[in-house]
């Protein structure tokens, strides 16, 4: 086992690690945006890894002179790249529409979006009319 087997090994290991810690907290935080914190960034620091590991090995497979590990790390970096876009966006857009529906957090000491203004579609009156 050389180096580079170690490096995949590792990888892979702090991959399962951060995915298992995000597991933990979705089962163990008290509401939506904590978990959604944890189901997130935990899974994607996660993905990079579990994903690195696999575009390692893609690698050392074409290194041998076998053309399909070139594919497999090709569409896994593809993969991540997707993860690392839609992860994030998804995450927020699902805060986004939790506190929009009215969900509060857990114990939160200070809302700055509790009291934002709101857009209206109500014209201001002028001073004349009445």
């Amino acid at each position: 086992m050389g180096y580079f087997d170690i490096l995949i090994y590792i990888f892979f290991a702090i991959g399962v690690f951060f995915n298992l810690l995000a597991g933990v907290g979705l089962l163990r935080f008290p509401d939506v945006y904590t978990r959604l914190h944890a189901g997130t960034k935990c899974t994607t620091f996660g993905s990079i890894f579990l994903i690195g590991s696999v575009i390692l090995i893609g690698l050392k497979i074409w290194w041998n002179n076998d053309t399909n590990g070139s594919v497999l790390a090709i569409h896994s970096a593809i993969a991540l790249i997707a993860i690392l876009l839609t992860n994030p966006t998804g995450a927020h857009a699902i805060a986004r529409a939790a506190h929009r529906s009215g969900v509060m957090p857990v114990n939160a000491v200070v809302d700055d979006l509790k009291n934002k203004v709101k857009k209206t579609t109500k014209k201001k009156k002028t001073g004349g009319e009445k």
